[in-house]
C-alpha cells in the first residue's frame, strides 16, 4: 500500500481533497511554529520582575483584547477574506520588527515595562492568529468534511508547536552545525517568528486560489460593513451566548488546574530540576495523546459520535478529575488528569468547537468569534486568575470551586449540543 492510500485510509480523506488539506495543515504548521518559538521569551519576561505580576499582565491582555477587536473587526468590514487576513499576518509580523528594533536599540533594552508591553501583545497575537484561522478553515470546508479532516489539519498546529518549542530550545542553547557551534540569541527568534507567518501568508494565497475566494468586498459569502455586526449577533444570538459560555467555563477550569498542578508538583518534588522533569512528563505524554488520537480518531469519534456527544466529553472529564483530586490529591490522579484533559482537548474539543461555526454566516465567523476566542478567552483567564483570591476570603476550597465549575460547563455543553441538533433538525427539514 502507497504512503497516500494508507494516509487515506487513516483520515477519511475523499478525492480531490489532499491539497486543500496540505495547504491547511501547513498554513496551521507555521502558526504554531511561530508562536511556539516566542512562547518561552515571553514566558520568561512575564517572571522577570516575580510571578505576582502575572494577574495584572492578564488584566492587560484583557484591555489590550477590547482595543484589539474592534480594529480588527474595521479591517474585516473594508477587505474580502482573501486579503485581510494577509494584511492582519503582515501587521503582527510589522508589530515583532518593531520589537527586535526596540529591545536592541533602547537603553537596556526596553526594561522591564517593554517586556510586559511584549508579554501582552503575544498574547494577543496568539488566539488573533489562530482564531483567523479557524474562521477561514470552517468557511472554506464544509461540516461533512470539517467532521473527518479538521483532526489532521489539528495535527498540523500540534507538530508546529513541538517543532516551535524544539527549536527554540536547540537555538538558546546552541548547536553544532557543519562542526561548527551555533547559538542564537532569544531576540533574534523575532525574525524568524516573522518569516514563518510570511509563509503562512503565501499557504493563504494558494488556499484562496483553491477554494475561489473572491477579490471583492461585501460579496455574497464575504463579511458585511457593520463594525459592531459580530457583538449585536453574540447579543441576539442563543446559539452564539451558548458558545461563549462553553468556552468561558473551559478557560476558568483550566486556570483552576493549573494552579492546582503548580501547588502538587511543589509539594511533591523538591528542587528545579525535579519539578521541571515532572512538567516535561506530562507535556511529553500530552504530545503522544494528542497526536496519536489525531491521526487515528478525531474524524471517527466526531463522525460517529455526533457533535453534541463530544462537546461533552470534556466536560464529564473534567468534572470526574476535578472530583478525584479533591479525594486524590496526589501527583499521580493529577498528571493522568492533566494529560487526558490536555490531549483531548487539543485532538477532539477544539477541532468540534471549530465546526460549530460552519453553518454560521461570515459576519459571525470573521466577527463573533475573534471576539469569543480572544477577549472571552482571556477574561475566563482574568476570572480563574484572581478567583482563588476570593475564594479564599469566602472561606471556600478551591477544589469545591473547581467541582461547582465543572458541574456548570456540563451544563453549557448539553445546552450548546441540543442547540447543535436542533440546527439540525431545522436544516434537515427545509
Amino acid at each position: 500500500m502507497t504512503p497516500a492510500r494508507l494516509l487515506r485510509r487513516l483520515v477519511m480523506i475523499e478525492e480531490g481533497e489532499t491539497p486543500a488539506l496540505f495547504w491547511s495543515a501547513l498554513y496551521f504548521f507555521l502558526l504554531l511554529f511561530g508562536y511556539y518559538l516566542l512562547r518561552p521569551v515571553r514566558e520568561a519576561m512575564g517572571i522577570a520582575r516575580g510571578a505576582d505580576k502575572l494577574p495584572w499582565l492578564m488584566t492587560g491582555t484583557l484591555i489590550a483584547m477590547a482595543l484589539a477587536n474592534p480594529a480588527f473587526a474595521a479591517l474585516v468590514s473594508r477587505l474580502p477574506r482573501r486579503r485581510f487576513i494577509p494584511w492582519a499576518y503582515r501587521f503582527f509580523a510589522l508589530n515583532m520588527l518593531a520589537f527586535f528594533l526596540a529591545f536592541r536599540l533602547l537603553p537596556g533594552h526596553g526594561g522591564a515595562a517593554l517586556g510586559y508591553a511584549f508579554y501582552i501583545w503575544l498574547s494577543v497575537f496568539n488566539l488573533f492568529v489562530v482564531s483567523v484561522f479557524w474562521g477561514l478553515m470552517s468557511d472554506v470546508w464544509s461540516e461533512v468534511q470539517g467532521k473527518r479532516l479538521f483532526g489532521f489539519i489539528a495535527m498540523g498546529g500540534s507538530l508546529g508547536a513541538i517543532a516551535g518549542a524544539a527549536v527554540t530550545g536547540a537555538l538558546t542553547k546552541g548547536i553544532a552545525l557543519g562542526g561548527l557551534p551555533l547559538k542564537v540569541e532569544p531576540l533574534s527568534l523575532l525574525l524568524l517568528s516573522a518569516l514563518t507567518l510570511e509563509l503562512a501568508v503565501q499557504c493563504v494565497k494558494r488556499l484562496a486560489e483553491l477554494f475561489a475566494l473572491g477579490h471583492e468586498a461585501h460579496g455574497a459569502r464575504e463579511p458585511g460593513p457593520g463594525l459592531l455586526e459580530g457583538l449585536r449577533l453574540i447579543g441576539t444570538s442563543r446559539y452564539l451566548q451558548l458558545i461563549c459560555a462553553y468556552m468561558l467555563l473551559f478557560t476558568i477550569t483550566s486556570t483552576f488546574l493549573y494552579l492546582q498542578q503548580g501547588a502538587i508538583v511543589a509539594y511533591a518534588f523538591s528542587g528545579t530540576a525535579a519539578r521541571t522533569a515532572a512538567f516535561a512528563r506530562i507535556d511529553l505524554w500530552v504530545n503522544v495523546l494528542t497526536l496519536a488520537t489525531q491521526l487515528f480518531l478525531t474524524g471517527r469519534l466526531i463522525t460517529a459520535l455526533g457533535i453534541p456527544v463530544v462537546l461533552a466529553i470534556l466536560p464529564v472529564l473534567t468534572l470526574a478529575g476535578f472530583g478525584a483530586l479533591w479525594i486524590w490529591p496526589t501527583f499521580g490522579v493529577m498528571a493522568l488528569f492533566q494529560v487526558l484533559r490536555r490531549g483531548l482537548h487539543y485532538a477532539v474539543d477544539r477541532p468540534a468547537r471549530e465546526i460549530l461555526y460552519i453553518p454560521l454566516g461570515p459576519e459571525e465567523r470573521y466577527k463573533s468569534k475573534p471576539f469569543i476566542d480572544t477577549f472571552i478567552y482571556r477574561g475566563g483567564d482574568l476570572l480563574g486568575v484572581w478567583a482563588p483570591t476570593a475564594f479564599a476570603a469566602l472561606a471556600i476550597p478551591v477544589g469545591l470551586a473547581a467541582v461547582g465549575c465543572s458541574g456548570l460547563w456540563l451544563g453549557s455543553s448539553v445546552a450548546l449540543g441540543s442547540r447543535v441538533a436542533l440546527k439540525r433538525q431545522t436544516k434537515d427539514s427545509r
